[in-house]
C-alpha cells in the first residue's frame, strides 16, 4: 500500500506540472504551415556534456522481468528496438534474491549497455525504527551499522561481477528523501556515509537519489570535500521538478569532474497510456530540458509498463517511440553542442556530435506546422537522414520536404512531432562515441611522442613530473617537460610499450589489475603484461583507443571525466574520453 501510495503521489506532482507547462508552450494559431522565425544554429566546436546513455529500470520482483525478446527491444538497436545503453536494477536488502537481476542484466551487458545499481534499503538487521514527523514507524540505517552497510553494497558489486556483471556504479540509496515505504537519510546522515565509509566502496559511487532533486541533499555533499571525493556521480529523480529547477550552478562551480545523472523518471503521469497523443510528446520535451541543462542521461522508472517506453506485451509505445528519437541516435560518448535552443515558439532544439555526425533532435509542441531551417557552423553537411515520430508516424525515415544546401537544410516540422536529423559532415570522420563500424587496430612508429586527448585538449603526462616507481598518471596542460614525453616501441606480438621521458620507466597498469577505474602508473621498465597496450585505430588519422594487454585488449586508457585530470583503466568503447592523438616529437 506504501509503494502505491507513493506512486501516486508522484503521479499528482507530474501531471500537475505537467499541466502548467503544456499551457506556457503551446503558441497561438491553427494548424497552418510558417517558416521559422530564425535559423536553428549548431556549432560544432563547442561542446558541453559527455552523453552517457538512455534507458530503464527492470525490476524483477515489483514488475516481473523481460523476457529474452523484451531485452532485445530494449538495448538492441535495430528496427523497432529502443537503443538503450543504460540498466539501472535493484539491490534487494536481501542477498539470497540477487540472482533475480542477472538475466536481464547480462542481456544488456551483452549488448554494450551500462549497468548501474539502486538500493532502497539495508538489510533488516541494520536498519531501527524512530520517530519521524509523527510516525514511530519510519525506518533508518542504525548509525553504528554505516561499515557493514558499505560491506552489503560491496557484496552486491562482487556478486554481479563474479557472474558476468561488471556494474559501472552503486547507488547509496533510493530517494532518501522518499522515505515513507523505505529508508530515510538526512543530509547529514549522508554526508558521513559518504565522508568515512563510501571511500571502501570498490565502484563508482553514486550520490543518494533525490525523489525531485532536492539540492538541499546535493548541497550538504557539494560543499563538504571529503564526502564529494568519495562520489563519482550524481544522481537524481526528477518527479515533479520545475524545468526552472534542472539547471545547477553549484555543481558546476564544485563537481564539473563528476557526471551528472538523471537516474529515474515517468512523465508526464503513470495515469495515462503511454500511447496517448500529443501528450506523449512531453517526453521528448522532458528529456530535452534534462540534456540542455547538463545531464549525460535519461532513465526511464519501468522499461515496461502501461505508461513506459514498452508496452506490457513488449511492443514499442509512443512514449517510447519519443524517447527512442533520442536514445537511437544519440549514442554514448557523444557530446552535446551549442544549439539554438528555442528558434521559433514552440520548436525546441538540442544537438550532439558523435562518429563523424551531428545529431540534431527538433521537437515542434506547437499547432502549426513549421518549415525551419538548420545551419550547422564549422562543418559540411554532405548528407541529412530524418526519422520522425508524430501522430500517424513512430520513428519514421522520411526524405520529402528536405531541402540541402551546403552547411545549412531546411525541413518540414509538423505540429506536434519529434524529429531527428542525423548529418554526415563532411572534414570530420570520428569523434567517439558508440559505432557499428568496425574499428581496426593500429601502428605507429617507434619514436618519442606527445599523447593528447583531444576532446580535452589535455596530455598523458606523470603527475608532478615525479621520476619514481609507482609515479601517478595522469592527463594535463601540455608544458612539453619530461613527463609528457612517451618513447613508444612496437613488439613483435602486435603490442606496444610507451617509456617515459623521465628515466627507465614504463607505462604501467597499477598491479596488473583490471578493474575498472584501475589507476595508471609509471614502473620500473621489465616488459610484462600490465605495460603492454595494442593501439585501437579510430577513423581520425593519429588518433588511438590505448588498450590494455592484462584486460585481453577490453579496456583501455580512460580520462574519467573530460574535465577531471585523472587517467585510469575502463572498458573500452571508443568514447571521446578513450581517444588519444600521437603528436610526434621533431
Amino acid at each position: 500500500m506504501g509503494f502505491n501510495l507513493k506512486r501516486f503521489t508522484k503521479r499528482i506532482i507530474a501531471t500537475a506540472l505537467a499541466g502548467a507547462m503544456t499551457v506556457s508552450l503551446l503558441p497561438l494559431g491553427g494548424s497552418k504551415t510558417a517558416s521559422a522565425a530564425s535559423d536553428a544554429v549548431i556549432n560544432v566546436n563547442t561542446t558541453y556534456q559527455e552523453i552517457m546513455g538512455y534507458g530503464g529500470m527492470n525490476h524483477p520482483t515489483w514488475a516481473g522481468d523481460l523476457t529474452s525478446s523484451q531485452r532485445e527491444t530494449a538495448f538492441g538497436n535495430g528496427n523497432n528496438q529502443l537503443g538503450f545503453q543504460i540498466l539501472r536494477i535493484w539491490v534487494d536488502s536481501n542477498s539470497n534474491n540477487w540472482y533475480k537481476e542477472l538475466a536481464t542484466a547480462k542481456a544488456a551487458v551483452s549488448k554494450g549497455a551500462l549497468v548501474f545499481a539502486t538500493p532502497w534499503n539495508p538489510p533488516a538487521g541494520l536498519c531501527e525504527k524512530f520517530t519521524r514527523n509523527g510516525n514511530p514507524n519510519s525506518q533508518r540505517l542504525r548509525h553504528d551499522k554505516y561499515a557493514q552497510y558499505a560491506q552489503h553494497l560491496n557484496n552486491f558489486v562482487t556478486y554481479m561481477k563474479n557472474n558476468g556483471v561488471d556494474l559501472y556504479g552503486i547507488s547509496v540509496c533510493n530517494e532518501p528523501d522518499y522515505g515513507a515505504d523505505w529508508t530515510w537519510w538526512t543530509e547529514s546522515e549522508i554526508v558521513t556515509f559518504l565522508k568515512y565509509y563510501a571511500g571502501s566502496i570498490k565502484c563508482r559511487v553514486i550520490a543518494p537519489e533525490s525523489f525531485s532533486y532536492n539540492k538541499s541533499y546535493y548541497n550538504a555533499i557539494l560543499n563538504d570535500s571529503q564526502a564529494l571525493s568519495n562520489v563519482d556521480i550524481l544522481g537524481t529523480h526528477l518527479y515533479g521538478t520545475s524545468y526552472s529547477n534542472f539547471s545547477y550552478p553549484l555543481y558546476y562551480q564544485k563537481a564539473s569532474n563528476k557526471q551528472l545523472w538523471m537516474t529515474e523518471v515517468y512523465y508526464p503521469n503513470s495515469s495515462s497510456s503511454a500511447d496517448a497523443w500529443p501528450e506523449a510528446i512531453g517526453v521528448a520535451e522532458h528529456i530535452h530540458k534534462a540534456m540542455v541543462n547538463g545531464f549525460q542521461t535519461y532513465v526511464w522508472w519501468y522499461i515496461r509498463r502501461s505508461y513506459s517506453p514498452m508496452r506490457e506485451n513488449g511492443t514499442i509505445s509512443k512514449r517510447g517511440q519519443c524517447m527512442a528519437q533520442f536514445s537511437k541516435f544519440v549514442r554514448r560518448g557523444y557530446r552535446r553542442v551549442q544549439a539554438t535552443e528555442v528558434p521559433n515558439n514552440g520548436i525546441y532544439v538540442s544537438a550532439y556530435t558523435g562518429d563523424g555526425k551531428a545529431v540534431v533532435v527538433a521537437i515542434n509542441s506547437g499547432s502549426s506546422n513549421i518549415s525551419q531551417r538548420f545551419t550547422i557552423n564549422g562543418k559540411k553537411v554532405t548528407k541529412v537522414e530524418r526519422y520522425r515520430t508524430s501522430a500517424s508516424e513512430s520513428l519514421a525515415k522520411t526524405t520529402s520536404n528536405l531541402e540541402i544546401s551546403d552547411n545549412s537544410f531546411w525541413a518540414y516540422l509538423p505540429s506536434k512531432s519529434v524529429s531527428t536529423f542525423v548529418c554526415t559532415l563532411s572534414g570530420q570522420t570520428s569523434s567517439g562515441g558508440s559505432s557499428s563500424g568496425t574499428i581496426t587496430t593500429g601502428k605507429i612508429s617507434n619514436g618519442w611522442y606527445y599523447i593528447k586527448n583531444p576532446a580535452s585538449g589535455k596530455y598523458l603526462q606523470v603527475t608532478n613530473n615525479n621520476g619514481s616507481a609507482g609515479a601517478n598518471v595522469e592527463a594535463g596542460k601540455g608544458t612539453g617537460v619530461a613527463g609528457q614525453k612517451w618513447y613508444v616501441t612496437n613488439l613483435s606480438n602486435g603490442y606496444v610499450t610507451f617509456k617515459n621521458g623521465l628515466g627507465n620507466f614504463n607505462l604501467d597498469v597499477y598491479g596488473g589489475h583490471t578493474a575498472d577505474n584501475t589507476k595508471m602508473i609509471i614502473y620500473n621498465n621489465y616488459g610484462g603484461d600490465a605495460q603492454q597496450f595494442k593501439l585501437q585505430a579510430s577513423n581520425t588519422a593519429g588518433q588511438y583507443g590505448i588498450l590494455t594487454k592484462v584486460s585481453g585488449a577490453k579496456s583501455g586508457l580512460h580520462l574519467r571525466v573530460l574535465d577531471n585530470t585523472n587517467v585510469v583503466e575502463n572498458a573500452y568503447w571508443g568514447g571521446t574520453n578513450q581517444v588519444w592523438q600521437f603528436e610526434a616529437i621533431r
